[in-house]
């Protein structure tokens, strides 16, 4: 084989070699975009599961709030009841007390 054959395919398998290298590092270039899309992706992914699941607690949150409130103002209610019919239980009393107040002050007048 003469020189200028051998140089000829020297040079074409450097161009070679040159193409392979430049495809690997295409396909390198390619794989670390998909592998950052692919990232940004699950990172998503991750943001709205954080997201449900706080207002999944935030939901339950404000159920168990409104339940403790409900007994509250129904604790109330009936505390309120109760000092309602005492109120009235006493009443009578009151006035008796009351009356026989005024009674013994005109009695001591007199």
């Amino acid at each position: 084989m003469a020189r200028p054959e051998v140089l000829d395919r020297v040079k074409e398998a450097e161009r070679e070699a040159d193409e392979i290298v430049e495809e690997a590092e295409a396909d390198r270039e390619e794989q670390i975009d998909e592998a950052r899309a692919r990232a940004e992706e699950i990172r998503e992914e991750a943001r709205e599961a954080a997201q449900d699941m706080k207002d999944e607690r935030l939901a339950d949150a404000r159920g168990e709030i409104e339940e403790e409130r409900e007994a509250i103002i129904a604790e109330g209610e009936a505390d309120r009841e109760k000092l309602q019919a005492r109120a009235r239980d006493r009443k009578e009393e009151a006035v008796e007390h009351v009356v026989d107040l005024f009674e013994e002050a005109v009695d001591a007048q007199t």
